[in-house]
């Protein structure tokens, strides 16, 4: 059987720089295993009209190469939603990164340091184990909640203490990404992407959505909490969440509300 699959991909491919074989586990669709007989299967381009290839990508490696994967709406919108933040938080990196000298020397705190070598001590130790990826995925929390704690809440540190800590936890992440096959070609272009297609799967345009983002403010202004309420949730219900700011409203891509509601009757 593995002999035929090797013998396979040779003969459609010229070359091939595969060195290793591995087994996955089975893919199931609610605990059943997918195959064409139940008529329970998707391919990867059916999934892939949807969601992003790399949304599809930390999705598998959120389960454990050897073991089943259960496919669910509800696991490939939480690591759509991930993913946009993932390349969110690093996209924020380089737009304040790129203000500032790229020279700067000053020392990276202890608490951050401990962040990083946390971090690296957990994915290698994790890929050393058979490539147990779902604990890498895990690890980038809190390189990645430190980031942002830098960028957005702490603004009595030292400026350029927190520009060489955002830039050390940048680089460590980016590393990683890079072995684990997840780093975009630029982050703002997957951002968009993502956008596009939580779109399509809303059934929504972005006029649409500024829309009633517009409607909603003026609901706000006349004090009509309900009207701006209702609209927040009808966006949320498609996966579009909406984020108050100082500088307006915007939106970004997320679990539709019936599937959190799912989530959360499952746990």
């Amino acid at each position: 059987h593995h002999e035929n699959e090797i013998a396979q991909s040779c003969a459609a491919c010229k070359q091939s720089n595969v060195s290793y074989w591995i087994h996955n586990g089975f893919v199931t669709v609610d605990s059943e295993k997918m195959s064409k007989s139940l008529g329970n299967f998707f391919t990867i381009r059916e999934v892939m009209d949807l969601y992003h290839p790399l949304a599809l990508r930390l999705f598998l490696m959120g389960t454990h190469y050897r073991s089943p994967i259960n496919y669910s709406d509800v696991l490939l919108e939480s690591a759509s939603e991930r993913i946009f933040y993932i390349y969110q938080t690093l996209h924020d990196c380089e737009n304040v990164l790129s203000q500032h000298d790229k020279g700067l020397q000053e020392s990276i705190p202890p608490e951050t340091l401990n962040v990083i070598n946390k971090f690296h001590n957990d994915f290698s130790t994790s890929m050393s184990d058979d490539l147990h990826t779902p604990v890498v995925l895990a690890a980038l929390s809190d390189p990645l909640k430190t980031i942002n704690d830098l960028l957005h809440t702490r603004k009595g540190k030292k400026q350029a203490m927190r520009i060489e800590s955002v830039a050390a936890l940048e680089k460590i992440i980016r590393n990683v990404l890079s072995v684990l096959g997840l780093m975009p070609t630029s982050y703002s272009e997957a951002l968009q992407q993502l956008r596009e297609m939580a779109l399509k799967r809303a059934k929504l345009t972005e006029d649409k959505i500024l829309q009633k983002i517009e409607e909603r403010s003026e609901a706000r202004k006349n004090k009509d909490y309900e009207k701006s309420d209702a609209i927040r949730k009808d966006l949320a219900v498609v996966g579009i969440a909406l984020m108050d700011s100082p500088d307006g409203t915007s939106w970004r891509p997320a679990i539709p509300l019936p599937l959190q509601e799912q989530q959360v009757a499952a746990t």
